[in-house]
């Protein structure tokens, strides 16, 4: 019980340190956005510029840019249809109902994201029913917001989170999932144990959302490294993350194919030979070394020497159809994980070792393929 406990309270601190940055970048920014308000503009209750700073920066991952962005001109719209209907037909429950309503239909009439829309309406509710009478006029209103936009736009600039940390702990989230799907389909595989084959499906089958959030997260690290000057000398290791991130989601969309095939090979009369195990815990320590030499800020030279080795050895052998199947996922996982680590397609292509009999049959990967025939 107390084991669990403090592994619960350890994930707690560990999410409360990711979005930690996030938290003092709003607060900070939601008390300079409505200082400025007050003391620059002469605003007395700006407050949409501090909501403007809270949505454009929030505390998880995604396109602040194009938030802030949409922010504004939402603001700006929902507070326009609000002023000129509110003074015509005042305020209450049906003018809420139809200012709401005008305002959001015009929003989606101009292709609004969802943030736009939703901006639109809410700032639209605030001046029909909270602000009518406070003295403040629409473009008031919709200098705050765009105080807030800008207070945002600076606080990602000036107190970011390092966009590298952003891509490197998601990525380590994604090639340690691949690992252990190889791993543990490697160990059943040794034992001839279906349970292990079905928890390494299982694992695969939940990897999804681990290659979203990197992808998340870099489009992020990407807009950071773009706005902040001090983490412009960070483009070029954040662009290795770039370059691996289709690469592995094709790895490890293999990986599930590889484990499913596996399990079924285990049912099977003639089960896969255990020197092919150890050719799954090669790569899946490849994998390893490729998330060490990426985080340490080098080229994966050691990863893709591991992966060459393999990739030299590995070809059909006629091993029965679920065997085969496994071998040529796994020299599919091989070029994937050498094209994450910055070799040519044709490279990735030529150190796998050649065809010495027309393939039998394949499952097809779950994703598009690159690099040609494997």
């Amino acid at each position: 019980m107390r084991t669990r406990l403090g592994e619960h309270v350890r994930e707690r601190l560990g999410g409360f340190a990711v979005v930690a940055p996030s938290i003092a970048q709003a607060a900070v920014g939601a008390g300079l956005a409505w200082t400025i308000a007050v003391n620059l503009l002469g605003h007395p209750h700006p407050f949409f510029a501090p909501i403007a700073v809270l949505i454009g920066l929030g505390v998880g991952l995604g396109q602040r840019l194009r938030r802030v962005a949409e922010l504004v001109v939402g603001v700006s719209l929902g507070v326009g249809v609000g002023d000129l209907l509110v003074s015509w037909i005042g305020s209450g429950p049906w003018q809420i109902a139809l200012v709401v309503a005008l305002a959001m239909t015009t929003a989606v009439l101009l292709d609004g994201g969802a943030l736009f829309v939703g901006q639109a309406g809410s700032s639209a509710v605030l001046v029909a029913a909270l602000v009518p009478g406070d003295g403040s006029g629409g473009l008031d209103r919709m200098l705050d917001a765009l105080t807030g936009g800008l207070v945002a736009i600076a606080a990602v600039a000036l107190l970011p989170a390092s966009p590298f940390y952003l891509a490197a702990r998601h990525a380590s989230t994604v090639l340690d999932a691949l690992s252990t799907v190889l791993e543990r389909a490697a160990q059943a595989i040794e034992s001839r144990d279906a349970d292990l084959a079905a928890e390494a499906l299982e694992e695969g089958r939940g990897t999804q959302h681990a290659i979203e959030e990197f992808q998340q997260a870099l489009a992020t690290g990407k807009e950071i490294a773009t706005i902040s000057p001090l983490h412009w000398h960070r483009r070029a290791r954040l662009a290795r993350y770039e370059r691996a991130a289709v690469p592995m989601d094709h790895a490890l969309r293999n990986s599930r194919v590889l484990a499913r095939r596996t399990l079924a090979a285990l049912g099977e009369a003639d089960p896969p030979s255990p020197a092919l195990a150890e050719s799954l815990r090669e790569v899946s320590e490849a994998a390893l070394l490729l998330h060490l030499e990426l985080a340490a800020g080098r080229e994966p030279e050691l990863a893709r020497q591991a992966l060459t080795a393999v990739a030299a050895r590995q070809r059909p052998e006629r091993l029965g159809f679920s065997a085969d199947v496994i071998v040529a996922q796994l020299r599919s996982i091989v070029v994937d994980l050498m094209l994450a680590t910055g070799a040519a397609p044709e490279e990735a292509g030529a150190a796998l070792a050649p065809l010495d009999s027309p393939a039998r049959g394949t499952d097809r990967p779950e994703g598009p393929r690159e690099g040609g025939a494997r």
